[in-house]
């Protein structure tokens, strides 16, 4: 307190000068019209200002949440494209008896997604991992696909309460089944490990018609994504060793460098099934 004191009257003149000032200003602000006005506009430039900065600032520290919304609106809008080309393929097929279409015995689309942060990542391994901020607590389980905005990213691996680990289209320890949009013929996707903008597409037949910027898109023959969804373009293409089939190199549409956001898939029938292809393969 004493420090405090002895500062004060140290300082005494300043603040003598200063509060000299002030009432100056004051009796100049209430005595002359025209310095009124130009300290009135002064102070509406720089509240104005200021206001600017704040809802800059204000704008900025929402971008998160408005990035959250857009993402979960469009994997809802992504699945609802998916459940209208289910329809549509159903309606193709039946065009001579049609009996109208239910994608299950409740009359619903069979996937959800859930929207997770992502929290690591790796693109410079040969083997690369993702972690996400969303586990066991929040439905999700091993062997959920997950994709971006952009196209497919990975496979849930391992869960714990609140996070999974995802491998990626990045790790030569996943295939993925996929075709050529409009193709009912399916080949296998991998990586190389070589440039983490490609993948390559083998056991693709021969007589599938196709051209490079042709999109590749998951095939449905598995019960971890839906078909339809993008994974990439062709870049590039050649034969196999055997004349039979192609292999294509494919531009992956994901960005695995700049992955902010992932939504990861729910089949509500991929338990029954794997169940009932297993329970097939034990009987052989």
């Amino acid at each position: 307190m004493r420090k405090l004191l002895e500062f004060l009257i140290g300082k005494r003149h300043w603040f003598l000068f200063i509060l000299l000032e002030a009432v100056s200003l004051m009796l100049v602000y209430r005595n002359n019209a025209y310095q009124r006005n130009i300290i009135f506009s002064s102070a509406n430039v720089v509240t104005g200002y200021i206001a600017s900065i704040s809802g800059s600032f204000t704008s900025y520290l929402n971008l998160r949440d408005i990035n959250k919304e857009l993402l979960e609106r469009n994997g809802q809008l992504e699945l609802q494209m998916l459940d209208l080309q289910d329809q549509l393929d159903a309606l193709i097929a039946d065009t001579v008896r049609f009996k109208g279409f239910a994608p299950d015995s409740t009359g619903q689309f069979p996937y959800s997604f859930v929207v997770a942060d992502v929290v690591n990542n790796s693109v410079t391994h040969l083997s690369n991992y993702i972690t996400v901020n969303k586990g066991k607590l929040d439905g999700i389980m091993p062997d959920m696909g997950v994709v971006s905005e952009r196209g497919v990213v990975g496979i849930v691996s391992t869960v714990s309460d609140h996070f999974s680990v995802i491998i990626p289209l990045l790790n030569p320890k996943f295939r993925l089944s996929c075709k050529v949009l409009g193709s009912s013929y399916f080949g296998s996707l991998s990586w190389n490990g070589r440039n983490t903008l490609y993948a390559n597409l083998d056991e693709l037949p021969r007589h599938v018609e196709f051209q490079k910027g042709d999109t590749i898109v998951t095939s449905g023959y598995s019960a971890v994504f839906p078909s339809g969804i993008i994974v990439g373009t062709v870049a590039d293409f050649e034969k196999q060793h055997d004349d039979n089939f192609y292999s294509l190199q494919v531009e992956l549409a994901t960005d695995f460098q700049a992955l902010n956001n992932v939504r990861i898939i729910k089949n509500f029938r991929q338990t029954e099934q794997i169940g009932v292809e297993q329970e097939a393969k034990r009987n052989d």
